[in-house]
């Protein structure tokens, strides 16, 4: 149970009276050189030693220091702590000036005491900080300098408050006191702990929990502009409630970055980000064990197929950061080939990497390419993946994410590949179109090479937010151009998952499979189509169905009201990590299970037959049902995108 702010702050005066008296008593003590003190001084010292201790302690209640948060000391505190001694000491000096003319008392203890008492106060302040974890405050000329220029010179200032008084916001407090130019004044934090209101923050006050905010707001006379949100732990009802306080306050918002970001030291002023729909979504963030994934990633020579696309292009910045021997970026889009290749070597720094344009589909240049570059690991992001478009064209798809994957099987394998990490899809499950009867056929063949010299694994999971081509860039561009937002039925939902997170979990995956295990990603629970358009729509400052239309526009070709991740015939069972599930299927194919009917697919794709194909998938993957309704019209993009 919290503690509450009294009883806090009856322990913070505790012990600054403590540390009060005894700066007091060692003043005498060295000033006599720890030998025994006269008579006289013996007098002085026991009745002067409480009333001085009671002035400290009142000027440091006037100078707030019962209210500070000692584990995020600041350069403000210790200026709080200086100013308070200094006063308590002139107006003692005062006192005894007038009271004694300052007969028999030694001038030096009061100089010893003001200096001690500022060494304790002071000194306790920044151990707490420093067993907290939060190193030493920047007490560096340039840090003084900043502060000093911004107190002298101010430009004109945006008045905010700040939801949140933990660990990000010290971070963002202690960032805009570094650089005063960006014109940001924090006039109030809130905060819903009990025990953190009514302290101080780097000198901000935390006036009270999210509900104060509209009546703190009417005691104002100065308007405040925005809130800065400073909630990276927080559940998506928790981040949609800040919201709902600053609309109904009429406030501008922004939210700081994920724990990831934060992770990699990223809370800064300039990170603050508009609060979008990743913050509203139920997820639970990726606690990867980097130090398992490093063990088969740092110093090795790692390929990513689809190394352009949403998933892959992520997969190469994280992987970049494991500090590989080169990465191999293969594609077959030149154009994206290209910006991932930019992107980590002018931004990420990263210039071991190779890129490698073509198509998997292409055998004889795959096998060039391990025959060349000869990969330790693989991890197979490369398919095709939007729904309505692979109906349209489903030779592509099986040429694509069922030819080319079966190649690279092949060729990885005869190469001495280490370890190959294939994505998949939750469309895989009881697949109702043709890309989930591809890539649920994928798994079947991935598992057929189980018991071999490389280690195998699928990652299964969910719609990944804003990939290219998804709902989310649909929905915004809708938007912006007035309207209608289109949905196809008022009950479709699918799981979300940021690109992010996804990545982290393939990877973990990856330390942990060897034998062709398939793994489920936890995607929390899945979002409702309509409430996201609507979130989204909310989010631009508009008003569903009164601003922007919500159409309905009917199922499409292949469209399911609801994904699945496990089938019945499947078992997930828990894995060594928390947030990923491994699969356990009542019966695995044997090796060369599939050699006919891949043979004769690959003649079907070839004349382009698609009744063949799919007659063909269902007698490969039994648990494929086409889905019936709707018209084949325009294959745009939609919520039934793979992640892959």
């Amino acid at each position: 149970m919290p503690s509450s702010p009294k009883r806090t702050g009856a322990l913070f005066n505790a012990v600054d009276a403590l540390l009060a008296a005894a700066a007091y008593a060692l003043a005498y003590l060295v000033r006599f050189e720890g030998g025994a003190l006269p008579a006289e001084q013996w007098t002085y010292l026991l009745a002067f030693i409480v009333p001085f201790t009671a002035l400290k302690l009142l000027f440091f209640r006037l100078f707030h220091l019962h209210r500070g948060m000692w584990r995020f000391t600041s350069i403000h505190d210790l200026a709080a702590v200086a100013k308070a001694a200094t006063l308590a000491s002139l107006v003692m000096l005062a006192a005894l000036l007038i009271a004694h003319r300052f007969h028999g008392f030694s001038r030096s203890v009061f100089v010893l005491d003001w200096l001690f008492t500022m060494l304790l106060v002071g000194g306790v302040r920044v151990f707490i900080r420093m067993v907290a974890g939060m190193g030493w405050p920047d007490l560096s000329r340039e840090r003084l300098m900043h502060l000093a220029r911004g107190r002298w010179r101010p430009a004109a200032r945006r008045r905010c408050v700040l939801f949140g008084a933990g660990t990000a916001a010290e971070a963002l407090l202690r960032d805009m006191e570094d650089r005063p130019e960006t014109g940001i004044e924090v006039a109030a934090i809130f905060d819903d702990n009990p025990s953190k209101q009514g302290l101080r923050l780097h000198a901000v006050p935390v006036v009270g929990g999210l509900d104060d905010v509209e009546e703190w707001l009417t005691t104002q006379r100065a308007p405040v502009q925005e809130a800065l949100i400073a909630l990276p732990e927080a559940v998506p009802e928790a981040m949609r409630r800040a919201v709902d306080v600053c609309e109904r306050a009429g406030l501008g918002y922004r939210t700081i970055p994920s724990l990831h970001e934060i992770a990699q030291g990223r809370v800064t002023v300039s990170a603050l980000r508009e609060v979008d729909y990743r913050d509203l979504l139920p997820r639970e963030t990726a606690q990867p064990e980097r130090e398992r994934i490093s063990a088969y990633l740092t110093g090795r020579r790692v390929l990513v197929t689809g190394a352009g696309g949403s998933i892959g292009s992520e997969l190469c910045r994280q992987i970049a950061h494991f500090d590989p021997a080169s990465l191999l970026l293969v594609e077959m889009n030149e154009s994206s080939l290209y910006t991932i290749a930019m992107e980590l070597e002018h931004e990420r720094g990263f210039t071991r990497h190779t890129p490698l344009l073509g198509t998997l589909a292409d055998r004889r240049w795959t096998e060039w390419v391990f025959a060349e570059h000869k990969p330790h690991v693989v991890f197979h992001a490369a398919a095709y993946k939007h729904v309505p478009m692979l109906e349209l064209h489903p030779w592509q798809a099986v040429t694509n994410n069922v030819l080319a994957t079966e190649s690279l099987l092949d060729i990885a394998d005869a190469h001495g590949v280490e370890r190959t990490i294939i994505v998949s899809t939750d469309k895989a499950v009881n697949p109702a179109n043709v890309m989930g009867a591809t890539k649920r056929l994928t798994e079947r063949l991935m598992q057929c090479r189980r018991g071999g010299s490389m280690k195998l694994a699928a990652v299964r999971f969910g719609n990944v937010l804003g990939s290219s081509g998804s709902v989310i860039p649909l929905f915004r561009r809708q938007i912006a151009h007035g309207g209608p937002v289109t949905v196809t039925h008022p009950e479709m939902t699918r799981f979300f998952m940021t690109v992010e997170e996804a990545c982290l979990l393939i990877l973990q995956a990856g330390a942990m499979g060897s034998a062709g295990e398939i793994f489920v990603l936890n995607m929390g629970n899945p979002v409702k189509i309509i409430d996201l358009a609507r979130d989204l729509i909310h989010l631009s400052g508009k008003e569903p169905d009164k601003d922007i239309e919500i159409r309905i526009t009917g199922l499409r070709p292949g469209e399911k009201l609801a994904e699945e991740l496990v089938s019945a015939d499947e078992h997930a069972a828990p894995s060594e990590h928390s947030q990923i599930l491994v699969l356990e299927e009542s019966s695995c194919p044997a090796p060369g299970t599939y050699a006919d009917i891949l043979t004769t697919l690959a003649d079907a794709a070839a004349r382009r037959e698609p009744d063949e194909l799919r007659r063909l998938l269902a007698m490969a993957v039994p648990e494929y049902h086409p889905a019936s309704g709707g018209s084949v019209g325009a294959a745009s993009p939609e919520p039934s995108e793979s992640p892959a």
